[in-house]
């Protein structure tokens, strides 16, 4: 028997309830400012009754339910409480168009879907091609929302609260059940819904709260989204195992971040290297470096420069990790109690190990660049798999080894180094995009002949994304044509932020489009 023993989120939260009651659980600050907190009795209570709502609105063990809300105590009501009856989140992103939502919903199966009045629209827009769902939960609508007769068709969270048992369900949940499923923007499979269990999400906490060294002293600031792996599985999860003070933003604000810092006594958050370089922007304070932090987990290398300035000026400790929704997040992180590398992605977590191939599978020597593998236990150490694609999962799952696609090296000191991807993923302020579900929308307008999306480096999103077009004979296209396209079909973020039409796309011996060429086109320009 592993760490994870036969634990389940829901027993997870059950015991933080038992052990620590009134000590502060969440702190919540709203777009407008307004904060609200919850002990971690509250919030057991709160997630008791939202299973209890839940069980009595006919979901059950094994339904899936997407939760579509952006980020809020309610969010993670809903997820532990669809975790003690043994039902399915799956977290979707706000900024996601109706064609995308549509998909998500009928992919995953969703029998329900638990959102808030902003988005009540776009789920009312899909519902007539969602054959599945059967029940829309409202959340927040107490909030901006008190007039109940403006909802008659949905379930009201906050007005059902006092009408639902207070006491957890007796429903039997196996580390084994399902969790999560997160669509993530990997191109390993090609739909790429990533199945966690209980188990993953248990060892997610365990193994965060242990390598972050956090404490019930601590305080972690989440400013980034709850429907990424980051989020729940690098913020949330360890704070609530540590039993801890999670503070959380309904969204990330540059301008306000350290003066938040200060005002919540944050010890400990999570960034990315896009945020960091946008905090890093803002104006010099004279109270930046007089704050409580730690310690700042973030993805995505910056600059030895701007690690230094960062580090400096607000007084921090800056430290880098690699991970995947497909091995739980933070998989290899510079280690806390060892010797720490600037733009190093650390050492492997207890629980997996690492090794760099070759195309051939065979570990390659020291400072040889290759593609990063993760060794673990599906199910428990690294995911289960990949939703309805068997053939995708046992692909990228080979003899308990994941293939990650991205490509490193590990130095002399066994330290790991992140290059680059191999599979085409671009990075883009935090979010993942999948080049090909970009390309596949362009092709379909019908002035397009041919399109290839290309990433290169940005400032402050780290990745930049052009489209390279050849336009059909005979055709005239402009940048506004396929804006106004994508913008009906894409998320806001994968849209492309330059548009360059060609006659032709270079190509290499073997006829595929010669990408180096273009990204070298693109960073000589």
């Amino acid at each position: 028997m592993d760490s994870i023993g036969y634990g389940n989120l829901g027993k997870t939260l059950d015991y933080k309830a038992y052990a620590l009651g009134s000590r502060e659980a969440i702190v919540y600050e709203d777009a407008e400012g307004k904060n609200c907190s919850y002990s971690f009795a509250q919030f057991n209570d709160r997630a008791n009754r939202y299973a209890n709502l839940f069980a009595g609105k006919g979901i059950k063990k094994g339904d899936k339910v997407v939760v579509h809300l952006r980020n809020c105590p309610e969010y993670l009501f809903a997820w532990f409480g669809l975790a003690k009856i043994g039902a399915v989140m799956v977290p979707t992103n706000v900024l996601s168009t109706p064609p995308e939502m549509q998909h998500f919903i009928n992919y995953s199966d969703a029998v329900a879907v638990v959102t808030q009045p902003d988005y009540l629209g776009l789920i009312r827009e899909v519902l007539p091609t969602c054959q599945s769902l059967r029940e829309l939960f409202l959340a927040r609508t107490s909030i901006s929302y008190p007039n109940s007769e403006l909802f008659p068709d949905v379930v009201l969270l906050d007005e059902m609260m006092g009408d639902v048992s207070p006491y957890p369900p007796e429903v039997a949940v196996s580390p084994d059940d399902d969790v999560l499923i997160i669509f993530s923007s990997s191109t390993n499979a090609q739909y790429s819904a990533v199945e966690l269990t209980h188990a993953n999400a248990v060892y997610a906490g365990i193994f965060g709260a242990q390598v972050f060294k956090m404490t019930p002293e601590d305080r972690d600031f989440m400013v980034l989204p709850l429907f990424h792996v980051n989020g729940l599985f690098i913020s949330a999860l360890p704070t609530i195992t540590a039993g801890a003070t999670l503070v959380m933003t309904e969204q990330f604000s540059a301008s306000r971040y350290m003066e938040q810092v200060r005002h919540y006594a944050v010890t400990t958050a999570s960034l990315v290297g896009a945020t960091v370089r946008m905090v890093l922007n803002q104006p010099v304070h004279e109270l930046d470096g007089k704050n409580k932090l730690r310690l700042i987990k973030f993805a995505i290398p910056v600059s030895d420069e701007e690690w230094q300035i960062f580090e400096t000026r607000f007084n921090v400790r800056l430290c880098d990790l690699w991970g995947l929704t497909e091995t739980l997040g933070a998989t290899t992180i510079n280690p806390l109690d060892g010797k720490l590398k600037r733009n190093c992605v650390g050492l492997p977590r207890l629980g997996n190990e690492v090794k760099i191939v070759d195309e051939s599978g065979a570990e390659v020597a020291v400072n040889t660049p290759g593609e990063m593998v993760v060794k673990g236990v599906p199910g428990r150490t690294i995911m289960k798999g990949y939703y309805k694609e068997p053939a995708a999962t046992a692909n990228i799952i080979r003899d308990g080894w994941v293939f990650t696609g991205d490509r490193g090296y590990m130095d002399e000191d066994g330290y790991f180094h992140f290059l680059d991807r191999i599979k085409n993923v671009i990075k883009r302020a935090g979010e993942n995009i999948a080049a090909p579900e970009v390309e596949k929308v362009i092709a379909a307008y019908h002035k397009v002949k041919e399109v290839v999306v290309i990433a290169a480096p940005d400032p402050i999103r780290d990745e930049a994304m052009t489209a390279f077009i050849v336009v059909k004979d005979g055709q005239t296209c402009t940048e506004e044509d396929i804006i106004a396209w994508c913008s009906q079909r894409l998320a806001k973020f994968k849209i492309p932020s330059f548009i360059k039409f060609r006659g032709s796309l270079p190509r290499d011996g073997t006829g595929a489009v010669a990408k180096d060429i273009l990204k070298r086109e693109i960073t000589t320009q």
